[in-house]
């Protein structure tokens, strides 16, 4: 099944602009909502997730500038691209230091005008691109934690066991300016309770039975960098009140001190418990949990973007390749296929435990199903398997890749056919063979 496609809104009142936007934005893989006027595209906008909104600047009830700061009232308000006449440029040039995000004047060129929506829609990502999937869900948690990361806010990450909570909080503190401070990490489930106050705020000398010297906790080992506070919901009542302290006064004070110390770090929190519920049974302090959600970020688990389970495969295929003692040269498409049908209850972290059991132990050149799933393979049918063709097998790999440059392109047509190195119509045309649902 290919992604579901980019969601774009149209408000363009001239019928002929309006219908040849549509379907040439149809033809490039994105899903449009047309409104004529400008009221009926304000009782809708907020409705859906937009990715962008087209609009023209002269409507026939309300400007386009009104639909714009009507709209950028609301919360998580798309960006906005405005079609504008020669004589309304210097209201385009106002409305975009007011905050849109681009502006087209006609006659426009219909290449650079898809261009400017595709960088609004799919901004380019640094580096090698995709960090942490390809997945249009883990895509756009990528991008809210580039954009925090600009911001100090205390940040809440949320989400199952094994969806990779350390790892966005890891990739939030290397976008952000403070990237080469320290980031201390503690898992509050892990240390002992009556431990670990001494271990986030440090102890003075005989503060205790064993305090010989003084010791730094974590907070103050933070510096001006991130503290990262993992499984949050464990932490004892009389600790969730110091913590409160620190995130409300900036300061904190050592086992067994009398001065207090500046904190001037970055608070950044995760769990997997349902916070709210323990807010309302009295586990969980209720101001503390809205001083550490300014901003949630939610990590999907696994059953949620599959389109990532191969991509995940081969990032830890050849991270452990390196280190590990294999005969395994690839993974298999019988292990893909396998790995896309399993529900992946561990997530991430049971994803990584079955790829380095089955490098260290598999015995042939590929990794197979039974590599991945000995516990299935143990208890399945034994026979021979079932090969399909060589032509199926190089049209199925074929047709995986496809996918996964979609994902990748949150379905955009045109720039999945530049990352594939092919041309759109031959995009079209392999989409349709493969029974992907393009149609030109």
């Amino acid at each position: 099944m290919s992604p579901d496609p980019v969601l774009i809104g149209l408000v363009e009142d001239d019928p002929i602009m309006g219908e040849s936007l549509v379907q040439r934005l149809t033809l490039e893989g994105m899903a449009v909502k047309w409104w004529q006027a400008g009221q009926d595209a304000l009782g809708e906008i907020a409705d859906q997730r937009f990715r962008a909104i087209i609009c023209d600047i002269r409507l026939p009830d309300v400007t386009g500038e009104a639909v714009f700061r009507e709209a950028g009232r609301r919360a998580n308000a798309p960006p906005f691209l405005f079609i504008t006449g020669h004589g309304d440029i210097d209201q385009a040039v106002r409305l975009m230091r007011a905050g849109a995000a681009d502006y087209v004047t006609k006659p426009f060129e219909m290449d650079d005008f898809l261009a400017r929506l595709g960088d609004l829609v799919h901004p380019p990502l640094e580096a090698d691109g995709a960090v942490l999937g390809i997945s249009p869900a883990i895509r756009e948690v990528e991008r809210l934690l580039r954009r925090v990361a600009r911001v100090g806010s205390s940040v809440l990450i949320t989400g199952e066991t094994g969806t990779g909570k350390d790892v966005a909080a890891h990739f939030l503190h290397t976008m952000s300016d403070a990237a080469n401070e320290p980031f201390m990490a503690v898992n509050c489930a892990a240390i002992p309770a009556d431990l670990l106050e001494s271990e986030l705020f440090g102890h003075e000398k005989g503060a205790f039975t064993g305090a010989a010297q003084r010791h730094l906790g974590y907070a103050e080992r933070t510096g001006s960098g991130v503290l990262f506070l993992d499984e949050i919901g464990e932490l004892r009542p009389e600790l969730q009140a110091k913590l409160l302290r620190l995130i409300e006064d900036r300061t904190f004070t050592r086992v067994g001190g009398e001065r207090p110390l500046r904190f001037n770090g970055r608070l950044v929190t995760a769990t997997n418990a349902d916070l709210p519920r323990r807010v309302a049974a009295g586990s969980f302090r209720e101001d503390l949990y809205y001083r550490i959600n300014v901003v949630t970020v939610r990590m999907p688990s696994l059953r949620e973007r599959r389109e990532d389970i191969p991509w995940l495969m081969e990032r830890v295929f050849a991270e452990l390749s390196g280190r590990l003692a294999t005969q395994a040269n690839g993974i298999s498409a019988l292990a893909e296929e396998a790995a896309l049908a399993h529900s992946w209850p561990g997530n991430i972290r049971e994803l990584r435990n079955r790829m380095e059991r089955a490098m260290a132990l598999g015995m042939g050149p590929w990794i197979m199903p039974g590599d991945l799933f000995p516990e299935q393979a143990a208890g399945g049918p034994v026979g021979a398997p079932q090969l399909g063709s060589l032509e199926e097998a190089r049209l199925d790999a074929e047709k995986r890749h496809i996918l996964r440059a979609l994902a990748s392109t949150q379905g955009e047509i045109s720039a999945a056919a530049r990352l594939l190195g092919i041309g759109r119509t031959t995009l079209w045309e392999k989409m349709r063979r493969l029974g992907l649902g393009a149609e030109p």
